[in-house]
C-alpha cells in the first residue's frame, strides 16, 4: 500500500472518530486539520470536495461491514443466524462505539454526483459487494412470495439504527437485540422461524467489542 492510500485511510479514520456520537453529519474538511495535524493542502488533495469526503467514511464503512460478514459465515452455518448475528453487530457498533449511522446521509444520488469520479466508482463497488452479500443472504434464509422482502428489511434496518441511535438506547440491552431480531424475522416473512435463545444474545454481546477509547 503507498504512502498515499496509508494516509487516505489514516484521514477517514480520524473522520469516523470526529464524527462518533454525532446525529449529523457536521465534519468538513478544515475540521481534519487539527485533528490528523496534517496539512490543509495535503487534506485537500485527498479530498477535492466536501462530498468526497462524506462518501469515503460511506465506503469504509460499507467495507467494514463487508469483512464482518464475511467473518460471521465463518462463524454460523445457518444463513438466518449469521444474517440475525451480523445485523445485532452492525446496531451495537453504532450503540457502543458511537459510530456514526452514515445511512443519515448516504446512499444519495445528490452527493454522491458531486463527488469526485475515483470516489462515485469507489462507492458503488463497496455498496455492490456490500448488498450482494445482503440480498443473497436473504435468497439463503428463504424468500417469501407476496412483498418485496429486500427492499422491506432495508428500510426496517435503516430506520431501527437511526432512531435506537436517536434515543440513546442501550447498546449492551439484551432484549433490545431480541426484538430488534424478532421484527427483523417477520419481515422476513419467517414468523414459523424460531429466535435464537435469549442466551446466545447474550452470548453475540459477550463478544463483540465495546466502546473504544477516544483518541
Amino acid at each position: 500500500m503507498s504512502t498515499w492510500q496509508k494516509r487516505g485511510e489514516y484521514l477517514v479514520e480520524v473522520s469516523q472518530r470526529c464524527l462518533r456520537g454525532h446525529k449529523t453529519f457536521d465534519l468538513c474538511r478544515s475540521h481534519l486539520v487539527q485533528a490528523s495535524q496534517i496539512s490543509k493542502g495535503t487534506i485537500y488533495n485527498h479530498f477535492p470536495n466536501e462530498a468526497d469526503l462524506m462518501v469515503a467514511v460511506a465506503i469504509n464503512d460499507l467495507n467494514r461491514w463487508s469483512v464482518q460478514a464475511a467473518l460471521d459465515e465463518q462463524h454460523y452455518q445457518d444463513p438466518l443466524i449469521q444474517f440475525l448475528a451480523h445485523q445485532c453487530w452492525r446496531l451495537h457498533d453504532t450503540l457502543v462505539n458511537k459510530t456514526f449511522v452514515i445511512e443519515r446521509v448516504m446512499p444519495n444520488s445528490d452527493v454522491l454526483s458531486q463527488a469526485s469520479e475515483v470516489y462515485q466508482v469507489a462507492y458503488q463497488q463497496s455498496y455492490d459487494a456490500y448488498f450482494v452479500w445482503f440480498h443473497g443472504m436473504i435468497t439463503k434464509i428463504g424468500k417469501v412470495e407476496g412483498f418485496n422482502r429486500d427492499e422491506l428489511v432495508m428500510s426496517y434496518l435503516r430506520g431501527a439504527m437511526i432512531n435506537c441511535d436517536d434515543a440513546d438506547k442501550d447498546g449492551n440491552d439484551v432484549q433490545l437485540y431480541y426484538q430488534y431480531c424478532y421484527a427483523i424475522v417477520q419481515l422476513l416473512g419467517h414468523s414459523d422461524k424460531r429466535l435464537p435463545a435469549i442466551a446466545k444474545f447474550k452470548e453475540w454481546l459477550s463478544t463483540m467489542p465495546q466502546q473504544l477509547s477516544a483518541a
